[in-house]
């Protein structure tokens, strides 16, 4: 993506998969927020913004920063619900926001509201779209509880995380510094970084 010009967003959101991976993620939500920020400047494709949004609410869940979470997942819900766009690929955006959401609510105790959650996430992506929506409903539907180090290894499981090992572009990541990329190897945008 050197020459592109979205390569700036993408090179900081990936140096934030990077400080997230060694469990510094408010340094990494930084790098989320300010790459957001430069995609929405260059109306870059929505796929940019899902990708770090989903990063961002990752590194939120990660520590501990539930509330924002599903407030997040709360307006993203109902932002769904207005459009008329029915693919399933919206379909899809929109039950794993409710995924989410259910996952915090597990975290937070409340499998009252995360039951809903999941219900809605399956109803909404379809049978078989959200494994993880699906495993989980099944034991809050059976009576069960699901403890914080059961529910990571079920994430875990059905790749629920975004940012894992070997799904980051180190060799492209570029840090930030004073709000701008750092200078180092390579040329991004045609000028040297």
């Amino acid at each position: 993506m050197k020459n592109s010009a979205h390569a700036l967003h993408y090179a900081i959101a990936e140096y934030g998969k990077v400080l997230a991976l060694k469990n510094r993620h408010d340094e990494a939500l930084e790098h989320y927020r300010e790459a957001i920020r430069r995609a929405v400047s260059l109306k870059a494709p929505e796929v940019f913004f899902r990708h770090y949004t989903q990063c961002v609410l990752e590194s939120l869940e990660l520590t501990g920063s539930y509330s924002e979470v599903i407030e997040f997942c709360l307006k993203a819900d109902d932002h769904y619900q207005t459009l008329t766009v029915d693919t399933p690929l919206h379909r899809k955006d929109h039950g794993s926001v409710l995924e989410r959401c259910a996952m915090i609510y597990i975290r937070s105790g409340d499998y009252t509201s995360a039951k809903a959650c999941l219900s809605d996430a399956c109803a909404v992506a379809g049978k078989g779209v959200l494994p993880l929506s699906e495993e989980v409903l099944g034991y809050l539907n059976r009576g069960l509880s699901i403890d914080s180090f059961r529910l990571t290894v079920l994430q875990n499981k059905h790749r629920y995380f975004v940012v894992r090992k070997g799904m980051v572009d180190e060799k492209n990541a570029r840090p930030l510094d004073n709000g701008k990329a750092r200078k180092g190897s390579g040329v991004l945008l045609g000028t040297p970084i």
